[in-house]
């Protein structure tokens, strides 16, 4: 079965319009232009997997975290990693829960053996892992799906991933098929790290998450910390917007943007100076020679075009 021809998402109550996306997503103080407000609306209304593209920091994960508070339901995270299998992805057998139960059978004695080894593979032994508990049968309302960091998995995972969006549905040998009777609302996420393939991406719909602009992201910064004095908030904006204008190995986000902001608030900053941003360095970049490469001179002059830039100008140059 195709995705689409699934029973409807059942969750309380979904939004009917893409005005209505971005107001509920404001509501979780997560800024959405109209693309991407488009893109979920159309998700949710089609029932498609959406699938998000981006560099880290940019607020790919925060979207299906403020969907789920959104939407009134459980978010379910799946985080990819290289060697991630159908043990760790969907579910396992308790094996130190399983050994106890056949030492107490052994104890006991006179065990019907065909009877034990059902029982020993029973629901009660079984650990669902986050795939398997999103189309748990007993839920009443759809979750949110969100599964991380795609590109950092393997390539065999992609093939058992594709198979499970089909149709929503996983079996396991011992105990037959599970089917989600809600089906969950499907966010993919990758850092583009590798090319996600082909058959993947046509189960889902797209969206590119691009670094904000000035305006964008004074407008995050102001949702996300809204005790941060408004000159401050412009101050980092505009500074965070020229450094990623320098080649670094790793530029900052979003995310880098708000935790500096709420670093700076923490020292009782109201404005920026060089001072206080070569002793801050560390939470916009993670990386030694970034550091290096800014700190002293490079901070003094970034600041001075970050102070001469204003809002008319924005994003990465690239």
């Amino acid at each position: 079965m195709a995705i689409g021809e699934q029973a409807l998402t059942t969750i309380d109550v979904l939004p009917t319009s893409i005005d209505q996306v971005q107001n509920l997503l404001r509501d979780q103080r997560y800024v959405a232009d109209r693309g991407l407000a488009v893109a979920i609306y159309l998700a949710l209304t089609l029932k498609r997997p959406l699938f998000l593209e981006g560099e880290a920091g940019v607020g790919k994960t925060e979207i299906a975290r403020s969907l789920a508070t959104g939407l009134d339901t459980e978010l379910i995270r799946l985080q990819c990693y290289e060697g991630l299998d159908v043990n760790h992805a969907v579910y396992e057998w308790n094996h130190t829960r399983q050994m106890l139960e056949i030492r107490l059978l052994e104890a006991a004695g006179n065990v019907d053996r065909t009877a034990a080894t059902d029982d020993l593979f029973s629901e009660r032994f079984l650990v669902k892992r986050p795939l398997l508990q999103a189309i748990d049968e007993s839920r009443d309302k759809s979750p949110v799906l969100l599964i991380d960091e795609l590109d950092r998995a393997d390539e065999e995972f992609e093939g058992f991933l594709l198979e499970m969006l089909a149709d929503f549905q996983i079996t396991i040998p011992e105990l037959g098929t599970y089917r989600a009777v809600h089906p969950p609302v499907v966010i993919i996420t990758s850092n583009r790290t590798r090319e996600i393939h082909d058959a993947l991406k046509r189960r889902c719909l797209y969206y590119w998450i691009d670094y904000p602009d000035y305006q964008k992201e004074l407008q995050i910064v102001s949702a996300r910390l809204p005790d941060a004095p408004r000159r401050l908030a412009q101050q980092v904006t505009g500074f965070i917007q020229e450094l990623r204008e320098t080649e670094l190995y790793k530029i900052p986000g979003v995310s880098e943007t708000i935790d500096w902001t709420s670093a700076l608030l923490a020292l009782n900053q109201t404005e920026l100076d060089a001072e206080v941003i070569d002793d801050t360095l560390g939470i916009m970049l993670k990386y030694q020679d970034d550091i290096e490469l800014v700190k002293g001179e490079p901070v003094r002059n970034i600041l001075e075009r970050s102070q001469n830039r204003g809002p008319r100008r924005g994003g990465r140059r690239g």
